[in-house]
């Protein structure tokens, strides 16, 4: 039916069957054919044929103005479909805690500049919560901190961008040693449960038999460091935010024996997002040129001074 609708309209725009034909490139008998079997699909007479050339009737004029609706909203809804569209629509991206802080306006501003028509929803929530919104259709991609090695559980596509660098930071005052024994007494500022980067220190711990002393759980990670620099207690915190927050002379980096974490920085999605595909892309490219930038500059782990001979 949607030919027999752009018949009708080239034919109303043209005011004659020879002229539709002209422009659709067709025979003027295949658009009369056409126009033929619009009116039988809708059971009336559109074009007056008492009158030569013929022209619509009144119905005719009516369908003729729902006809060019449903063409339109038929190229909008192709255009949503199509990688090779404009950018546009509503992008909804979800935050795993970890990353939702000010790093990752630069890449979210060069999205929103360059397609203007693409209105972001963001939304910050726990990773298995992300994945489950995903999968539910409430998120288009998530913006994920994953252990390495690890990808996101079917049917979620996952897409490897950067890599990050956690430090065990204590106050710039803080007297814990850079081991496991001294670490296993210490009071922690961690992540709430569920967070996969707190159950790896948690497992490396427990292997050399100690289990951390939980002294506050938050999501917040500049709530973390502020407890970690007033000396509250022990805090896992990526190198990236220790050095974009000149907080490198008010806590001390603790590099125990056998202990690397890095996690990686992931896109997840459930498939395809047609004209959406390109924005994706550009925050992608974004969230890598952020990491790759942040990774050249490191974080020194503090060494206590020598002391004077006796």
């Amino acid at each position: 039916m949607f030919d027999d609708l752009r018949a009708l309209v080239e034919f109303a725009r043209a005011g004659s069957v020879v002229g539709a034909a002209e422009h659709l490139y067709r025979t003027p008998s295949a658009i009369t054919r056409q126009l033929q079997r619009l009116e039988a699909a809708v059971g009336a007479t559109l074009l007056d044929r008492s009158v030569k050339p013929p022209r619509l009737t009144s119905l005719g004029s009516r369908v003729l103005e729902h006809a060019r609706d449903l063409l339109l909203r038929t190229e909008a809804l192709k255009s949503v479909a199509s990688i090779d569209a404009e950018p546009h629509g509503f992008l909804r991206i979800g935050l795993s805690h970890p990353l939702a802080e000010g790093t990752l306006i630069a890449p979210i501003l060069a999205l929103t500049d360059t397609y203007p028509r693409v209105r972001l929803r963001l939304v910050s929530e726990l990773t298995v919560e992300l994945f489950r919104r995903l999968v539910a259709g409430e998120l288009d991609v998530a913006v994920v901190l994953l252990p390495e090695g690890k990808t996101a559980p079917a049917p979620l596509v996952t897409k490897i961008v950067a890599s990050d660098r956690m430090e065990i930071v204590q106050s710039a005052a803080g007297h814990v040693k850079a081991d496991w024994k001294s670490l296993g007494t210490a009071p922690w500022v961690l992540n709430p449960l569920g967070c996969p980067l707190r159950a790896k220190l948690v497992d490396r711990m427990e292997r050399d038999g100690f289990t951390p002393v939980i002294a506050a759980e938050v999501h917040n990670m500049h709530l973390q460091l502020a407890f970690v620099q007033a000396g509250y207690g022990v805090g896992l915190l990526p190198a990236r935010f220790i050095v974009r927050h000149r907080s490198i002379d008010t806590v001390k980096v603790l590099r125990p024996p056998s202990f690397a974490l890095h996690p990686t920085i992931a896109i997840v999605r459930v498939g395809q997002l047609g004209a959406l595909e390109k924005a994706v892309g550009l925050l992608e490219h974004g969230i890598r040129h952020l990491f790759e930038a942040s990774s050249r500059r490191k974080v020194p782990a503090k060494r206590s001074a020598a002391r004077p001979p006796k």
